[in-house]
């Protein structure tokens, strides 16, 4: 066998398998998916995280708020890992 033949054969070797993987592909989509089975976990609510929302909001304004520079102090601190129960 020469080589131009063995790679026509190659070819066409390649083309029937993917042609296969494409059917048993497209045969699995049109299955009915299952639903999950447990709901996804939704975090607990952070008030800090609402707050921060509503400071974003506000805009420019929210610099003058004093809830939302406790809020800014706060998130600072957990980001830096600082205790707020001691002394500064």
């Amino acid at each position: 066998m020469d080589g131009k033949m063995l790679a026509r054969l190659g070819a066409v070797v390649f083309v029937a398998i993917a042609l296969t993987v494409t059917a048993i592909d497209m045969a699995r989509k049109d299955e009915p998916s299952a639903p999950p089975a447990a709901p996804a976990l939704q975090p607990p609510a952070d008030p800090l995280r609402e707050t921060l929302r509503r400071c974003q909001q506000l805009g420019e304004a929210a610099a003058s708020d004093a809830g939302c520079l406790a809020a800014w102090a706060e998130s600072r601190d957990r980001f830096l890992g600082r205790d707020r129960s001691g002394a500064r």
